[in-house]
């Protein structure tokens, strides 16, 4: 059998943990910055983790992870 391949863009966006959830960036962080308050993007640069449901998903396209 080949080897699976890993999604780049995923691989780009997730993390695994030691516990071996996935890590994830929250989003509306790029751009039109202004209109949006000091504390709104204070919160968004804090990461959260991928939701139970996602994972199977996530876990599909990092095969080596």
């Amino acid at each position: 059998m080949p080897k699976m391949k890993t999604n780049r863009g995923a691989a780009k966006r997730f993390t695994r943990t030691a516990s071996g959830k996935f890590k994830r960036a929250q989003s509306h962080l790029n751009h039109i910055l202004t209109k949006k308050s000091s504390k709104r993007k204070r919160h968004l640069r804090a990461g959260s983790l991928v939701k139970a449901a996602d994972c199977a998903a996530v876990n599909k396209m990092l095969p080596y992870r």
